[in-house]
Formats: structure tokens, C-alpha cells, sequence
């Protein structure tokens, strides 16, 4: 009968009880997700393309939203975070989410550690815009990405004359924690994908050059998997993505020839490392199979896909189909 109250900023339950009697409270730890940036590489609009979408989401239409370029932030008490992927856009996702600019101090942020999940320039380009952290600033990734970023673009030596690097490498399916986010295990994937066009693995990918990442919460086993990038489905991807209680996967492009067809490019959405959302073997259909109860969400949405307008036939089947589409401070909790 004793009243209690929900922190909802702390996600804290604290009972309350008489004066001169022992005080006590427990927490419920929950994995939390702030999508920073849905779109692909260019942004939605992006800059220079005039493609149907960009024109909508610039012309004002209500089913168009604008979005910056991928990252999500990961955090098991909603004041650590890891961020995952360094955007181009991170000033602006930074300022648009205070949980990462708390403020406790005159230098300050909610950013732990930084883990990159490739070498692309969409998911790196942001580690510049935090060259004035303190200290050297945690990051997590594995050997290919840190040689393409030392050598074909080399910003780790570029922010060494900065806040520098503390480099921590990641190695493949193998579960390692971060410091400061206590609860959590992260495990890296190798995915089929493509490297960037500056590094010597480009269109001959290692295992390494590109990884998805599942985040478990030690007290709950709740799960997130997460691939931005993702060609090709994998046995080891697919156990994966079937343990995880969201999936939040790969949306770049609805066809294959999407970007061909309308003449913005001479390469198809598998050759650039991504799989398409219709036709055969496409992620609408894998993601068919996955458990009921799987949360299903596409990220990493190219400004020429069509289910960037929600009144379009395209985002229709998605919603028949289950899936959902990410969208800038879009919140996931598990």
C-alpha cells in the first residue's frame, strides 16, 4: 500500500517510505536506442539531387520528412552513450538530442566511446566535428576500418593532432563491453558489403570491412541488431537477426536497378553492398521469416527510395508486411 512514483528520466523506481525507516530503491534497466540519422549517404534531401523525393521533402510536403545521414546512440541508463557511427550530420544530431550535451560540466558530453561500424565516409566524416573532446576519444572498431583510416583516408592521423584516438579493436564474434555502459555486450558481424572506393579492399571486401552489431542487455537479454549496410544475408547474420528482439536493418534502396532507372547512377543497389527491400531474395522477404514478436525497422533510407513519401504504395507494403521505417530521434526501447 505504500506509494511509488516513475522517474521517467532515470527510468528509476524508488519506493517511498516512513520517515526513520530504511530507504530502498531498485532500477529497471532497459537498452535504449535513439535513432540520430536515418538516411543514406547525401542525406535526405540530398544537396545536389532534384530526383522526385528531394523535390517533395523541399517543396514542404507533409509526407516527406528531412533526414541527416545514419547513427544511432545506445545507452543502458540514458546518460552513456554509445554512439554508433560518426555522421557527417553529428553537430546537428548532437543538437538535436540533449542526451548526448548534459551539461554537467563546462566541457561535457553524453558520448562514451565512438564504435564505427565501416570505413565509409558517411559513418566516419563526424569524428572531425569532435576533435575538441578532452581526452582521447574511445574508439571501437576492427583492423580494416582502422588501416582505411590511416592510410586511403587518414583521419585518425588527421585527429591526432587534436583530442587524438584511443583506439580499441574490435575482433568478430566476440563479445566485449564498453566502459561506462555497464550491462551491455556488444558483438561485431561480419557482413557481406563493399569497402569504401579508398581502400584496397574495394569490390573484393574482407570480413571486417563492414560489420553488424548486436547489443544484448545483460539483465534482460533483450537484444538489438543492428546493419545499416547489408548485401547479402548470411547464415551467421540471419541466427542473428532470428535471436534479436529488433532488427534494425539495411533500407537503402526498394529495387535493385532503383538508382539506374532513374538515371542517378550505373551501379545496382547489391553492387554498391546493399540489398534491395522488394524482389526475390530482397529484406522484405527475409524479413517475413523472423519470429513474431521481432520489431522490424529499416534504416539507412537513400533520398530515391520511395518509402521516404509515407503515402506511397512502397510504404503501404511495408506496413502490410509489419515494418516500420526509422526516422530522425526516432526511440526504440527493449
Amino acid at each position: 500500500g505504500r506509494p511509488f512514483f516513475l522517474n521517467f528520466q532515470s527510468l528509476t523506481f524508488r519506493q517511498i517510505c516512513p520517515p526513520r525507516s530504511t530507504r530502498f530503491f531498485f532500477e529497471v534497466a532497459l537498452v535504449k536506442i535513439h535513432v540520430l540519422g536515418s538516411a543514406a549517404g547525401g542525406g535526405f534531401p540530398q544537396w545536389n539531387c532534384n530526383c522526385p523525393q528531394c523535390a517533395a521533402v523541399r517543396g514542404g510536403s507533409p509526407n516527406h520528412l528531412p533526414r541527416t545521414q545514419s547513427s544511432i546512440a545506445v545507452s543502458a541508463n540514458a546518460q552513456d552513450w554509445l554512439l554508433v557511427n560518426a555522421s557527417p550530420d553529428v553537430l546537428q544530431q548532437i543538437k538535436s538530442f540533449p542526451g548526448l550535451q548534459p551539461a554537467r560540466a563546462l566541457r561535457d558530453t553524453g558520448i562514451g566511446a565512438v564504435m564505427l561500424m565501416d570505413a565509409q565516409i558517411d559513418h566516419t566524416t563526424g569524428l572531425l566535428m569532435l576533435r575538441e573532446h578532452r581526452q582521447k576519444l574511445p574508439l571501437y572498431c576492427h583492423p580494416l576500418v582502422r588501416e582505411d583510416l590511416s592510410t586511403g583516408n587518414p583521419l585518425f592521423k588527421v585527429l591526432s593532432h587534436y583530442c587524438d584516438i584511443d583506439w580499441h579493436d574490435v575482433q568478430l564474434q566476440t563479445a566485449f563491453q564498453v566502459p561506462g555502459l555497464s550491462g551491455l555486450h556488444f558483438q561485431a558481424l561480419p557482413l557481406i558489403s563493399n569497402a569504401p572506393p579508398y581502400s584496397p579492399h574495394r569490390d573484393k571486401p574482407q570480413p571486417g570491412d563492414n560489420v553488424g552489431l548486436s547489443v544484448k542487455d545483460e539483465a534482460s537479454g533483450k537484444t538489438l541488431f543492428y546493419a545499416p549496410g547489408l548485401g547479402q544475408m548470411e547464415p551467421h547474420v540471419w541466427q542473428a537477426m532470428q535471436q534479436a528482439d529488433c532488427v534494425l536493418v539495411d533500407g537503402t534502396l526498394w529495387t535493385d536497378d532503383e538508382m539506374i532507372a532513374l538515371g542517378a547512377s550505373k551501379k545496382t543497389s547489391r553492387s554498391m553492398g546493399h540489398m534491395p527491400q522488394s524482389g526475390p531474395d530482397g529484406m522484405i522477404e527475409w524479413l517475413d521469416k523472423l519470429p513474431a514478436g521481432v520489431r522490424k525497422i529499416l534504416i539507412h533510407i537513400n533520398n530515391t527510395n520511395p518509402i521516404l513519401d509515407a503515402s506511397s504504395p512502397q510504404r503501404q507494403t511495408l506496413a502490410q508486411h509489419g515494418i516500420e521505417v526509422a526516422f530522425d530521434g526516432m526511440e526504440i526501447t527493449l
